[in-house]
């Protein structure tokens, strides 16, 4: 069976493992795992040794690692990171990685909370050196676990994700700080509302934070929201 490597086992990391596993032998590391005996983890110059590796760590960390597996020696691999943005890091991979190395952009559009084998998913994937051919065969791992593949470009890619994924993690964390809470009475589209919070604020404050910082379009699009909503309030009271 053909090996692959993911480096970072967080709640993601955990996800990503199990849709490999069918199709791999995987190999993890993690900065915070020891090595097992049961052959799980292993250190970071064996998962660098497999065909392709996934990156799967918090954005901010993003560049240290990619920084630090670019000074290993890299043969016939293809490093595929899985951020929530994509501008960011494949600049940072083109940066750091030597041209022999393959690079492939992925967003898996599913997390820990809302991964599931019945659900209608998707992933975005896009081809930025596809050195060894990996690109077509990542397409097949997850379609043939029915999940949707789409191909765009990392710029089309930020642009969409700051009004859908953006704009959705803002405003469930705006819901929850204002104490939006569930009641007796509620409507249909209220419990969607509720869906949002708890969708969203599941996710840690710095991913959040970090989803805002490293989307270059997103800020547009927050502050587009927070002066429509004084205009519109504002409406409302000179009604009044």
């Amino acid at each position: 069976m053909r090996e692959v490597g993911i480096i970072g086992y967080g709640r993601f990391g955990k996800v990503l493992n199990e849709l490999l596993v069918a199709k791999y032998n995987v190999k993890i590391y993690d900065s915070n795992m020891t090595i097992s005996e049961n052959g799980k983890f292993y250190k970071l110059e064996e998962v660098l040794k497999t065909s392709a590796v996934f990156i799967s760590v918090p954005i901010r960390s993003f560049e240290k690692i990619i920084a630090e597996i670019s000074e290993y020696k890299l043969h016939n691999t293809t490093i595929i990171d899985v951020c929530s943005v994509k501008v960011y890091p494949v600049k940072i991979m083109k940066k750091y990685l030597p041209k022999s190395v393959g690079i492939i952009a992925c967003h898996p559009h599913f997390g820990p909370d809302s991964y599931s084998p019945f659900k209608e998913l998707k992933t975005t994937i896009y081809p930025i050196r596809d050195r060894y051919d990996y690109f077509n065969e990542l397409k097949n791992v997850f379609e043939s676990q029915s999940i949707r593949t789409v191909e765009l470009s990392p710029e089309e890619h930020d642009q969409m994700a700051a009004s859908s994924q953006g704009i959705t993690h803002f405003i469930g964390r705006v819901l929850d700080e204002s104490g939006v809470r569930s009641t007796q009475i509620n409507t249909y589209g209220f419990n969607e509302l509720l869906g949002v919070i708890e969708q969203t604020c599941n996710d840690s404050w710095d991913l959040f934070k970090d989803l805002q910082k490293y989307n270059p379009y997103t800020n547009k699009m927050i502050d587009k929201l927070v002066d429509t909503i004084k205009k519109i309030h504002t409406e409302i009271k000179e009604d009044k």
